[in-house]
């Protein structure tokens, strides 16, 4: 199904939603280094059902933008406003996770449910060493950024992020790199977007989500995004999870059959 392209006037920004579906809504939420077009295979996948939208950030996708103060979560419940959704399931992955445990924590009534994939979460502690294959790609991150090379801090964070941080560059070729590169080549060419009013830490708050919640990830992430979301299971009550084999940051893309297939279980499972 063809997804319809429609802006919403927040602020001084015109946020972009690709909208597709009917019924109870379905929103996804993008990574730091994608937007809205991340989440084609799911949006094809459950426009049959539902009612699904995918919403591009300040800075990202074809979001229209100058700067300003914002929130992303005053952002997502104005988006949500404007299309007349009093609740719904987030879906989000990486920094849209934690968008979706924010505005969860921040408007419980608003949320449904969330899934999870790969999730930030604001707060979480960071790794204070990392393995030395992974602070190589780093360091060569930082002299490429250093030198203004985009092109070659493009490759490396598709490296970090789509084939894995300690996986062979180019694990994965053709059209998903050519989709992520094209993706992040827009939010690393992105005008400054302003202030960005942080949200209270979630981190100390994460066992009082009081919603249903799944958490998803590849095994071949980042080893502290692996802990972190172990941890995320045993703390959030009920949390349901799965771990997918042979994909890292980005495992709706890499295997989007298999996360349909979960991602259809656990709304089931709310539909009951």
């Amino acid at each position: 199904m063809n997804a319809a392209s429609r802006f919403v006037d927040v602020g001084r920004a015109r946020m972009h939603v690709s909208e597709v579906g009917s019924g109870e809504p379905l929103v996804f939420l993008h990574a730091g280094i994608a937007d809205g077009r991340m989440w084609a295979p799911q949006q094809d996948a459950f426009a049959a059902s539902r009612r699904t939208l995918a919403i591009d950030r300040r800075g990202f996708g074809r979001t229209i933008y100058e700067a300003e103060p914002f929130s992303h979560v005053d952002d997502l419940i104005a988006v949500l406003d404007a299309l007349g959704i009093e609740r719904t399931v987030l879906v989000g992955c990486s920094m849209g996770g934690r968008l979706a445990i924010d505005t969860a924590l921040a408007h419980p009534q608003r949320v449904r449910a969330i899934a999870l994939v790969g999730t930030a979460v604001s707060g979480a502690p960071l790794p204070e060493v990392f393995p030395a294959a992974i602070q190589a790609r780093f360091d060569a991150l930082e002299a490429a950024e250093q030198a203004e090379l985009i092109d070659e801090v493009n490759e490396i964070e598709a490296q970090l992020w789509l084939d894995g941080p300690e996986q062979p560059a180019g694990r994965v070729s053709g059209p998903l790199r050519d989709l992520f590169l094209a993706m992040n080549d827009i939010a690393l060419h992105a005008a400054p977007v302003g202030g960005e009013t942080e949200p209270s830490p979630a981190w100390p708050r994460l066992h009082t989500l009081a919603l249903p919640s799944l958490v998803v990830w590849g095994l071949l992430d980042f080893p502290h995004l692996l802990e972190r979301m172990r941890h995320i299971v045993a703390t959030v009550p009920g949390a349901r999870s799965h771990v997918v084999a042979n994909t890292a940051h980005l495992p709706n893309l890499e295997r989007p059959d298999e996360f349909n297939a979960v991602l259809a279980r656990f709304l089931e499972l709310l539909d009951r």
